[in-house]
């Protein structure tokens, strides 16, 4: 999906250059403890924990936060989170889906909604757009770790399912249930990733010209702004000077 790829790697670069990085670390935190809570606080006994303690690490998050998230979870003052997924749609029908970590239901909903309403969009029901999408696990490595065949051998080697490559880098997908197994084995191969954790890969695209993947962008940030929204995912596809002249 050279969209999704692309979107990817979008989403890479406005992580390290425009959000804030204050916001992106106290959402990193939350799943952090979300999943230290529901399992083992040791990153080696919990699979859910030790992703996500990984991609922390992989956005540059401070070991004392890390620290003090999985500590935060064994006191019995921890909040109570409801993961939610929500699914609507975007500009010319472009399929999206919200994860939400929220202790309230009912606000987290409301300023979903309202925001999909103000940027152009529409909140569906529950399964609305599920099914153009695939739950699949994601790993990530830049280009300098070797060039598509190594990459290829060492995932299929670990048991993925496929490799995509350019010269930005290499993203690797597997099966959800796979995630931690597989990541484990490419990190003894390779070194480790960049980034490894679970998606919604969209297995049906639909394309969007500049002025409606503008449109699309602005629902996406406004999305990603609210402290609920931990990810957002869209089935755009666009064209090379289409992504370029977004910048």
């Amino acid at each position: 999906m050279a969209g999704h790829s692309k979107w990817a790697n979008i989403q890479h670069r406005k992580g390290r250059q425009d959000a804030a990085r204050s916001k992106l670390f106290s959402k990193l935190a939350k799943e952090i403890t979300v999943a230290a809570k529901m399992g083992d606080p040791d990153p080696d006994k919990n699979p859910r924990l030790r992703l996500a303690v990984k991609e922390a690490k992989s956005q540059s998050v401070p070991k004392d936060v890390i620290d003090r998230a999985i500590k935060k979870s064994m006191g019995g003052d921890a909040e109570n989170y409801d993961e939610i997924r929500y699914e609507g749609y975007g500009p010319n029908g472009v399929a999206i889906i919200v994860e939400a970590m929220t202790d309230n239901r009912n606000r987290t909903a409301s300023n979903v909604r309202s925001t999909f309403a103000k940027n152009g969009g529409n909140l569906g029901e529950t399964g609305s757009v599920g099914f153009m999408f695939e739950r699949k696990g994601e790993i990530t490595y830049a280009a300098s770790v070797g060039d598509h065949d190594t990459v290829f051998e060492a995932a299929l080697e670990a048991g993925a399912e496929d490799v995509e490559s350019s010269e930005e880098g290499h993203i690797v997908y597997c099966a959800d249930t796979d995630l931690n197994e597989v990541s484990a084995a490419m990190d003894a191969a390779l070194g480790e990733s960049d980034s490894a954790k679970l998606i919604w890969k969209p297995s049906t695209t639909t394309e969007l010209g500049l002025e409606d993947m503008q449109k699309l962008m602005k629902l996406i940030d406004a999305l990603e702004d609210d402290d609920d929204v931990q990810n957002v995912y869209s089935n755009f596809e666009a064209t090379d000077e289409v992504m370029d002249q977004l910048g």
